[in-house]
């Protein structure tokens, strides 16, 4: 038996059950040739036809939307638990944010090409963003990894595709804007990839999308209207620093710098807890941080003991995430202008591993950490993590960041159809030069071709899936109404 039909024979789709068992080809695409590895692609057609990717139709086994919720709120702070559900009832939008874990399953029984990559898990459009680089360049990049872990790339493309469309929906947009929206982000992404796969491998782990150049090639797509905004964006971006962090988030108190309290989003350790307690976890927060530079290259370590921490808050972020523990931890430097705030934020294992897999990390701040770096271009020197025991005995796992280091989000809500369009195929782009990284390009690329057909069935997913958030949104809308969970704005 050759090569190619050996491991032609080891690759499929899900199993029964859902779980993913391909075999990774990472593990011996070195012993390919370019060929090889383009027929392995290609051959994946007959198990996994592009055209099957836009066929969803929900488990007869499928889990109640709520149930996956409320186990996801049981290990979570309780009275934190009920803004997170408020926030996914505002609108299919803010729900689909939320519920990564039971997309998770959806994607489980949905076809796949046997090939994996290190995954974002929760790719939807929202977490691409402007980021900074160490090297102070302002770039275009996937930000949230709390979910990843490797699996199979096509479920990035199809959480990425889902919600474009339910953005669009939320926007008016027809039938036909939001098909050429999924359509020409996907085809991005496949054209990029079929580029990817031509490259050598360093030349593939060097490319960035600097924001400079992107705004060079976005602007004669761009009217005048659409230049400026792009523009006041990447200037926002660079304007969100420490510095400015540290105006926005702290007060002077009695000749001190201190995190100022916005009760329940942040609430500092004075007002969070008694004498004893708050004492016993800002020391454990103070371990925490001298700790976690051990996870650091030894030059950033050693910037990081120029600081010491002078207060700390417990903060609400994002969707999806609310609920887990997140602390902020103000430093300080040189004086009190020169002030660096971190984010320690819980890591729990991964939705994608029920089916995926579990990490081959046992610590989930580094599952979280490692996929980062591995899919970045650039990543925040401060990035790293740790293992600690909290006041109630518990171990937790944690991985810590910038709060802010020049951060720009994009607004679907003031998006026009051609502006969501141009934004898709950035995300498109960016997301397969993340997957090169790990996933074998050249397999990825043949298998994807050079034909629509894989585009075109993603535009039919990300509507069927589209249907299915707003039910799902409803569910929890009704089980807020009828008092099975409790909904509170904050």
């Amino acid at each position: 038996m050759d090569r190619t039909t050996a491991d032609r024979a080891g690759s499929g789709g899900a199993a029964e059950g859902g779980t993913v068992t391909t075999v990774s080809p990472q593990q011996d695409v070195r012993q390919w040739t370019p060929q090889e590895r383009a027929e392995r692609g290609k051959a994946a057609r007959a198990h996994s036809p592009r055209s099957a990717h836009g066929e969803f139709e929900p488990s007869a086994q499928r889990r109640d939307p709520v149930d996956v919720i409320e186990r996801q709120s049981a290990t979570r702070v309780p009275e934190l638990v009920p803004i997170r559900y408020a926030r996914m009832t505002e609108s299919p939008f803010r729900f689909y944010r939320g519920a990564a874990a039971i997309m998770a399953a959806d994607l489980a029984g949905t076809p796949d090409s046997g090939f994996r990559a290190q995954l974002c898990g929760d790719a939807h459009m929202l977490n691409f963003r402007l980021l900074g680089s160490p090297e102070r360049r302002l770039m275009f990049d996937i930000n949230d990894f709390d979910e990843t872990l490797p699996g199979p790339w096509e479920w990035d493309v199809k959480r990425l595709s889902a919600s474009l469309v339910i953005a669009a929906r939320a926007n008016g947009f027809t039938d036909q804007e939001r098909a050429d929206i999924v359509r020409a982000a996907v085809r991005s992404y496949r054209e990029r990839m079929r580029m990817l796969a031509g490259m050598d491998n360093l030349s593939v782990w060097y490319t960035r999308i600097e924001a400079d150049q992107l705004q060079l090639s976005a602007a004669p797509r761009l009217a005048k209207r659409g230049r400026k905004r792009l523009s006041r964006a990447m200037e926002k971006a660079r304007s969100r620093d420490n510095l400015q962090a540290f105006d926005k988030l702290t007060d002077l108190v009695d000749g001190e710098r201190r995190i100022a309290a916005d009760p329940p989003l942040i609430v500092p350790l004075t007002d969070l807890l008694p004498g004893v307690e708050r004492t016993l976890l800002e020391d454990n927060i103070r371990a925490l941080i001298e700790q976690y530079s051990r996870s650091l290259q030894s030059d950033r370590a050693a910037l990081l003991k120029q600081y010491r921490v002078v207060d700390v808050a417990r903060k609400v972020v994002g969707v999806g995430s609310v609920g887990t523990r997140c602390w902020i931890v103000l430093l300080l430097g040189r004086d009190d202008h020169d002030p660096l705030l971190l984010q320690a934020k819980e890591a729990d294992t991964s939705v994608l591993a029920e089916y995926a897999g579990a990490s081959e990390y046992d610590n989930q701040g580094r599952r979280v950490v490692s996929g980062q770096r591995l899919m970045q271009a650039a990543s925040d020197i401060f990035l790293g993590w740790h293992r600690g025991l909290g006041i109630d005995g518990r171990q937790r796992d944690f991985y810590v960041r910038q709060l802010h280091d020049w951060k720009g989000i994009a607004v679907p809500e003031e998006m026009i159809p051609s502006g969501m369009r141009m934004f898709g195929e950035v995300c498109g782009a960016t997301l397969a030069r993340a997957h090169a990284r790990s996933g074998d390009r050249i397999a990825i690329a043949a298998y994807l071709g050079g034909s629509d057909s894989f585009d075109r069935a993603l535009a039919r997913f990300a509507e069927s899936y589209a249907d299915q958030n707003e039910r799902d949104h409803q569910a929890l809308v009704d089980a807020v109404g009828a008092g099975r969970v409790k909904a509170e704005a904050a």
